[in-house]
């Protein structure tokens, strides 16, 4: 399975197109009422450092708050390597930024498994004040160069992360575990599958379950995993479970297993959303869970036949 659709919204604004809107001469917004898009077709005219600089020079980029980077590549597969060196070239013209996209691409672009990411600290360390980053690549299992990386840091403003792989290097969660968020409200992992580079084990999704690590946390999300039953086994009885406000176990190979034991842990009445959509449950679970969390909104949309033998992930390719 793959990613289908672009983001429509981010950070609460509107996903606003610079590209199409210069090349069709129409008016741009505010600088802050949009999350602006810089992203170029396949075999563009131009190549991505160049429509950057252009939406640098047209836009008063001193009162943009939010950034989306989709397709950054021309004509096949480049490392991010390169443009992340123009964003943060740029720093001091982006003062207002306090949040960032990177990688809106669907699978008509690049695969996901064909992100070529990289090492994305240095979006950290030089933003200070961002408050949100999603990445979403390539783990190095699966393509030549680096892949998606993050190093341990400190960072005093970061409420919201999240990563989307078809499969997430254990070195990735180990390095958030080892880092100091103390702003750190929501957090998402799509976890992926090992035929795609994913290497990340229960164990080390650990540090995230006894809620001693991150104070702040309110959404947590472990998802897009083959373990899903395993993951939700592990939340049922997990401490950080008690002061979270919405669970997310969606786009894995979830089946009525996993939901008999996380409904026989520890009580989920408090929680204001629990996303499973694709999962692999029978009716009689998927009756069982509303009845036994009726003040919970349950996402239980695309689901599998429990019986299938050929359980997938949403996302891995």
């Amino acid at each position: 399975m793959t990613v289908n659709n672009h983001i429509e919204e981010f950070h609460g604004l509107p996903v606003f197109d610079f590209v199409a809107a210069v090349d069709e001469d129409a008016e741009l917004p505010e600088p802050a009422a949009v999350a602006w898009k810089i992203a170029i077709e396949f075999e563009a005219d131009q190549d991505w450092a160049a429509r950057w600089q252009q939406f640098l020079d047209r836009v008063d980029t001193a009162r943009v708050t939010a950034v989306v980077v989709g397709e950054w590549s021309q004509d096949g597969p480049d490392s991010f390597a390169g443009p992340l060196a123009e964003i943060l070239g740029a720093a001091e013209r982006l003062p207002a930024l306090r949040a960032l996209f990177i990688g809106d691409i669907t699978y008509e672009e690049n695969e996901i498994s064909w992100i070529d990411m990289t090492d994305v600290t240095p979006v950290l360390t030089t933003f200070p004040l961002l408050t949100e980053l999603v990445v979403r690549g390539a783990s190095d299992e699966t393509i030549e160069g680096e892949g998606v990386m993050l190093r341990p840091v400190r960072h005093e403003h970061l409420r919201a992360l999240r990563f989307e792989t078809g499969g997430l290097p254990s070195a990735v969660p180990k390095a958030v575990a080892a880092s100091e968020l103390p702003a750190l409200e929501r957090l998402e992992f799509w976890l992926g599958v090992a035929n795609y580079g994913g290497t990340t084990r229960l164990e080390d999704l650990q540090p995230f379950l006894d809620g001693a690590r991150f104070p702040a946390l309110r959404h947590l999300g472990l998802q897009n995993s083959e373990i899903q039953d395993e993951i939700a086994a592990a939340v049922a009885h997990a401490p950080v479970v008690p002061r979270l406000e919405s669970l997310n176990l969606s786009m894995g190979v979830f089946t009525d297993q996993g939901a008999a034991a996380l409904l026989e842990g520890q009580p989920l009445t408090h929680l204001k959303s629990l996303d499973l959509h694709h999962h692999y449950l029978t009716e009689a679970m998927q009756q069982r869970l509303r009845e036994s969390l009726p003040g919970v909104a349950i996402d239980l949309s695309e689901a599998g036949k429990p019986d299938d033998q050929w359980r997938y992930v949403a996302v891995a390719e």
